[in-house]
């Protein structure tokens, strides 16, 4: 049995997804019992586990041959993660109660960036589990490449408003379904100790190859813009956010590189799917 943590995520859902096709058997771990009725329609086992119940978690993971792990997306953190870090501490307890034989945790790229930016949480996250003594694979993906989703609306009008410069620059992206599969595929090897794996897909994107992924997929001329610096805080701000610091700081690094895989991804593991096939399949799930 498989631990399926955040399965009702894209990423989640395709970890359990990969699992079930290989005719594994899958334990869904979610807080509502409702939002788990379709995995187990699917004859997944279902476990009510919210990740600050470090009791509940830990029933969750009881007797499973692996656990995927993650955290829920930080977006606009409080100085030093403090919900975070109440997080990964309770996951931490709940791993070293259950004793599951081997765990997969979604990481990231810059995970193990020094400077201050919004992926230290997951940095954060790899520290505190590195000293489980069961076998451990920090899966450090790179940037989702279904995050394009919120410039669908604008593309239609025949531009994106980017905020990764310059825009020829190209960074490292990745699918969440290779994400999935990645992490499925993962969780049936076998290996011994910690060790991280990168992913990454095959092509690097730029933010000019993004706006002509759009234009394939929509069929008329897309190009992007960049934001100006100076209007990123008011933006983000403008948007709701309290603590918009983190997350310009993890733009500045994706865009000055010093976000990066150590070797710009020459040992990384790649991904099948392209920015290409990537955005065609967000375009279609809309006009679904």
């Amino acid at each position: 049995m498989y631990a399926v943590t955040g399965i009702t995520g894209q990423v989640g859902a395709a970890v359990a997804r990969s699992l079930l096709s290989a005719h594994q058997p899958v334990r869904a771990v979610v807080r509502d019992r409702a939002k788990g009725a379709a995995w187990a329609q699917l004859r997944c086992d279902l476990a009510i586990a919210d990740l600050a119940d470090v009791d509940a978690l830990t029933a969750a993971f009881e007797g499973a041959e692996g656990v995927f792990a993650m955290l829920p997306p930080v977006f606009d953190p409080a100085p030093g993660f403090p919900e975070a870090v109440r997080f990964i501490e309770t996951l931490h307890e709940a791993l070293v109660r259950a004793k599951p034989t081997k765990i997969v945790v979604l990481s990231t790229v810059g995970a193990d960036a020094p400077q201050p930016n919004l992926l230290n949480v997951l940095g954060l996250l790899e520290r505190a589990l590195s000293d489980l003594p069961q076998p451990v694979t920090f899966l450090r993906a790179a940037w989702f490449m279904e995050n394009a989703a919120w410039d669908i609306a604008s593309a239609r009008s025949g531009v994106i408003q980017s905020y990764l410069q310059p825009l020829d620059r190209p960074i490292p992206m990745i699918s969440t379904d290779d994400v999935g599969r990645t992490a499925a595929a993962l969780l049936q090897e076998r290996w011994e100790g910690q060790r991280v794996v990168e992913l990454e897909a095959a092509q690097r994107v730029s933010p000019k190859i993004l706006a002509a992924a759009f234009a394939k997929a929509l069929g008329h001329p897309v190009r992007a813009e960049g934001v100006p610096r100076e209007q990123w805080e008011s933006i983000f701000r403008g948007q709701g956010m309290q603590n918009p610091a983190p997350r310009m700081q993890m733009i500045d690094g994706f865009s000055a590189g010093w976000i990066d895989f150590k070797d710009r991804g020459a040992h990384a593991r790649k991904g099948a799917i392209g920015i290409d096939q990537a955005i065609a399949t967000l375009i279609q799930r809309e006009r679904a």
